[in-house]
């Protein structure tokens, strides 16, 4: 996802659109054809290995339509794919069945990480960052960061019930 300084939305969808056209580009040129296939949720789908990879093959397709500096990146981690609950800890490598959980990493770990990527890209919002009942974590990193946070408690939690 990414976040415009476009002046109306309707620019907004445009760029939108656009870097999305340069981004599935890069995608199948960089991974392959199959690489611009629609995953989930309208995203394109290469076999990406790292954080940094991902967000290298996004912010280029930013710069390649010439939106460099005027769109920043809001993430959807959805770690709450990769918690692995009985041990309060994040396998970042939850795809590979025979995942090391020697590997798997702390609450703090991943705001670390989530604070070093922030450095390198223009991250500034995170959806999802922690487990969705992970709430040390969450607690954690509302204090620690600057952040927009958004997660499924914070998003319904404060809403009505419906009528």
């Amino acid at each position: 996802m990414w976040h415009s300084q476009a002046p109306t939305f309707s620019e907004a969808l445009r760029w939108g659109s656009e870097v999305y056209q340069k981004l599935k580009s890069r995608a199948k040129k960089q991974y392959g054809q199959s690489a611009g296939n629609v995953g989930d949720e309208g995203g394109v789908a290469p076999d990406i290995q790292t954080p940094e990879e991902a967000l290298d093959l996004i912010t280029g397709a930013i710069k390649d339509a010439g939106y460099e500096g005027k769109m920043n990146i809001a993430m959807d981690v959805a770690s709450s794919e990769f918690y692995k609950e009985k041990e309060k800890k994040y396998d970042l490598d939850f795809k590979n069945p025979e995942s090391d959980p020697s590997k798997w990493i702390t609450y703090e770990q991943l705001a670390d990480l989530y604070k070093t990527l922030a450095s390198k890209y223009p991250i500034v919002s995170i959806e999802d960052p922690f487990a969705e009942d992970d709430w040390e974590a969450w607690s954690y990193f509302f204090k620690t960061s600057d952040f927009q946070i958004v997660g499924y408690v914070v998003r319904h939690s404060f809403l009505p019930p419906p009528c």
